[in-house]
């Protein structure tokens, strides 16, 4: 199957599809597996509603300095909605017409949806999350000691959707203190009964047995990196979740495998925010087993 082509900017100066476009923006945007995930959702649709028939999914390569730019362009040319990789997400925040209030807290939006006054932006990364940790492990964030690690972007979403869905208690394990003090603050604000804390790598026997471990850094990416973690130096958790998706088995998920911790990587995570983003600009049921397969080809396709 030939792949969708990459869009760019300059393609928008002549832009003519003529039924509804959705799109993701990203550089590089070259290994996304969003348009088959959300165009393989369409088809589905379109078989209970013939609307969704036009309607189709694009990528375009935008570099982080083009998109207020971009964004006008989009809207002008009429996309019904986009999605936005790091670092659109942030860079987006503050030039888009309405937030959702469930975003304002994270300070980023992914997901954007055309109105006549602009782009109302959300981020459902965090249901996302949510919802793949109940699927992939069979728990809830609701009520559970989360051990969340990284400060950064991912980590924002991971800790506002975790305190908001009222957590057992929040502890935050980062490299650098300062991102991690800047994260604590941002959340305290928002529910101040769960308990929450900051963890320096040197004090982990406080961590509570049964916690729900959360990687939400980058470390995995690459086969070198270290492990975000060594699950051996905290009491024994209930479930290892990692953001990441590709590769499929990091180095902390594969330690998680060795030593019987109920574990998972991002995939999921990703098919659902992709899900709600299509339930945002469709107003329609959204097949979500239909955008795990073509996830799962895409994967393929891709390794």
């Amino acid at each position: 199957m030939t792949p969708d082509p990459i869009h760019t900017l300059a393609d928008l100066d002549t832009w003519s599809f003529p039924g509804t476009a959705l799109a993701v923006l990203g550089h590089p945007i070259k290994h996304s597996v969003s348009p088959p995930m959300h165009n393989a959702a369409l088809a589905v649709m379109t078989n209970s509603d013939p609307r969704f028939a036009s309607w189709k999914y694009f990528r375009f390569d935008i570099a982080p300095e083009d998109l207020p730019v971009a964004l006008a362009k989009f809207h002008a040319c009429g996309f019904q909605g986009l999605n936005l990789t790091v670092p659109h997400k942030i860079i987006a925040f503050d030039r888009v017409a309405a937030i959702d209030p469930a975003a304002q807290p994270i300070g980023a939006v992914n997901t954007l949806r055309r109105t006549a006054a602009g782009w109302h932006g959300y981020n459902t990364d965090g249901y996302g999350l949510a919802a793949a940790i109940r699927e992939d492990l069979g728990r809830e964030l609701s009520g559970s000691h989360v051990l969340l690690l990284g400060a950064g972007g991912a980590a924002r979403s991971a800790a506002v959707e975790c305190i908001q869905r009222g957590c057992a208690s929040l502890t935050i394990l980062n490299r650098t203190p300062k991102a991690m003090d800047q994260l604590i603050e941002l959340v305290s604000t928002l529910d101040a009964k769960v308990p929450l804390r900051g963890l320096a790598l040197d004090d982990l026997s406080t961590i509570p047995a049964g916690s729900l471990v959360i990687n939400a850094t980058s470390a995995g990416l690459k086969p070198e990196d270290p492990l975000p973690l060594n699950l051996k130096s905290i009491a024994r958790p209930a479930g290892v979740y990692d953001m990441i998706y590709n590769p499929p088995e990091t180095a902390l998920l594969a330690q998680a495998r060795a030593l019987g911790i109920p574990c998972a990587n991002g995939l999921g995570m990703l098919v659902h925010q992709g899900a709600r983003a299509l339930e945002i600009w469709s107003g329609a049921a959204v097949p979500v087993d239909a955008m795990r397969a073509a996830v799962h080809s895409a994967m393929k396709t891709h390794a």
